[in-house]
């Protein structure tokens, strides 16, 4: 089998490895704001834009905190 026996682990450790440093990393580094193009249509209309100026804080931790529990309990399970 690929990876032996521990392929879900892997899988768990890379997986929560990235959901704990994707979520750190939209905290501690936000994207840059891009100028607002006109919008021929409505201007009072915000809605359409799906881009926040930044990342929701408490969600972005909550997110990185499973996703570190996560890594640790698969760096766990695979040392034992």
């Amino acid at each position: 089998m690929f990876l032996g026996d521990n392929l879900i682990v892997y899988l768990v450790l890379a997986l929560g490895g990235a959901l704990a440093v994707g979520n750190i990393a939209a905290l501690v580094r936000p994207p840059k704001a891009q100028p607002k193009k006109p919008n021929s249509q409505s201007d009072d209309n915000e809605s359409d834009s799906a881009d926040l100026d930044k990342a929701p804080v408490v969600r972005s931790l909550v997110m990185a905190i499973i996703g570190a529990t996560a890594a640790v309990w698969s760096i766990a399970s695979l040392l034992k």
